[in-house]
């Protein structure tokens, strides 16, 4: 099995820093519109366009710099701020008394927000206060007394924009959150596939070589003791350990980023459906009667596998628990919404309590490798086995997967 590495990518904070483009972008035009509306209050007009001009050519020369918290540097956030507090300290010098005392805008007018909300959500709400303390000294020293709309004003912008570095804070967290529960999920299936293979492999190898070992007896029989033991020992691993398949790293320009470690089969993935009846056929033989549509079975790459897998599952249980003249038949009904395929035995059945037993011993051949393949798949694995009437497991799976190994 080849590893393939998925790398999920979240971050709430990146619409936030598409809005404070776009509000750069409008705040730039609006200021420029009340400069060109309110001409006749400017008495060095020259003065004012020099600062526009540079307001514009910054603006748009660092819109790269507002698309994410790597690309806003402190450097940045100190000269755009420095610009939004020289046009703060500039507006007395070139217009009129009047435009001062009725309340007149500044220069860079609500531009001067930006700047500010560029600290929040770069830096969190501290960083929001630290820049929005020059601002408010700013506007009063502009106005030269603190006059109530300038107060209302300077306390909306302090506000806002520490109640803005608060949610982000509040979103980066939860952030974090979200993709440690993903990586849970991810170790916990991957875990899960695991019990899967090695029961389907390793810990029937080492139960034969148990059985036969004391059968033949001598050092073969020291040989199937040390089998028996490894076989409780990796039984136990599988049913309490916990293989981390997936990282998260945390990184403020791009939000919580998870790796997750996918398997493909060798040589790439199937784009196409498999015929699930090819995937059956090698198990037909002269214990095992295969009885299936005369016409393809088609089904999802993953959903096939796993259900092909979950049917090898249930006929080791009937070699190892049935008997070796035990016979087996294996029904494939191919409906309209799902697939079932029913595996039968004509051996004892299962005695009451013994697969709650089984589980509880580590023995994972139902609970994982029949159950936990359908479970993932969005189907359901039935067993009816009444005592002396053989063993019956019915496998159903929707023909569109709603489990997590179907959409992998």
């Amino acid at each position: 099995m080849a590893k393939q590495v998925r790398v999920m990518r979240m971050s709430v904070e990146q619409p936030l820093w598409r809005a404070l483009t776009g509000y750069r972008v409008l705040t730039m035009l609006y200021a420029v519109g009340l400069f060109a509306t309110e001409y006749d209050e400017f008495d060095r007009p020259g003065i004012a366009i020099a600062y526009y001009v540079v307001l514009c050519v910054w603006t748009l020369a660092t819109l790269p710099r507002v698309q994410n918290a790597a690309a806003c540097t402190r450097r940045f956030l100190a000269v755009d701020l420095a610009i939004a507090l020289t046009g703060i300290v500039l507006t007395p010098l070139v217009v009129n008394q009047h435009h001062i005392d009725s309340g007149g805008p500044t220069l860079p007018s609500i531009w001067t927000a930006g700047s500010v909300l560029a600290f929040a959500i770069k830096g969190g709400w501290r960083w929001a206060a630290l820049a929005s303390t020059p601002v408010a000294a700013a506007n009063l020293i502009e106005r030269g007394h603190p006059a109530r709309d300038t107060v209302h004003n300077v306390i909306l912008v302090w506000v806002a924009s520490i109640a803005i570095g608060y949610v982000v804070e509040v979103a980066r967290a939860s952030e974090r959150t979200l993709a440690r529960a993903l990586e849970i999920e991810a170790a916990t299936r991957e875990r899960e596939r695991l019990a899967r293979d090695i029961h389907d492999s390793v810990l029937q190898v080492l139960a034969m070589v148990q059985r036969r070992g004391a059968v033949i007896g001598g050092e073969a029989a020291e040989l199937g003791r040390m089998a028996g033991e490894q076989e409780v020992a990796l039984r136990t691993l599988v049913s309490g350990g916990l293989t981390s398949v997936s990282r998260v790293s945390s990184d403020a320009s791009q939000g919580a980023v998870v790796h997750v470690v996918d398997d493909e089969p060798d040589g790439g993935s199937v784009d196409g459906p498999l015929d699930l009846r090819a995937l059956l056929a090698p198990y037909a033989s002269a214990k095992v009667s295969l009885v299936e549509p005369g016409a393809p079975v088609p089904l999802p790459p993953p959903a096939a596998r796993e259900l092909a897998a979950a049917v090898g599952a249930a006929l080791d249980n009937v070699h190892r628990h049935a008997g070796d003249h035990a016979r087996a038949w294996i029904l494939v009904e191919d409906e309209p919404d799902e697939v079932i395929v029913t595996v039968r035995d004509d051996g004892p059945g299962i005695p009451e309590g013994r697969l709650a037993q089984a589980e509880g011993e580590g023995r994972l051949g139902v609970a994982q490798s029949i159950r936990g393949r359908l479970r993932d798949l969005g189907g359901s694995a039935e067993l009816i086995s009444p005592p002396g009437q053989g063993t019956e497991v019915e496998l159903k799976v929707p023909k569109v997967s709603r489990g997590k190994a179907g959409q992998r």
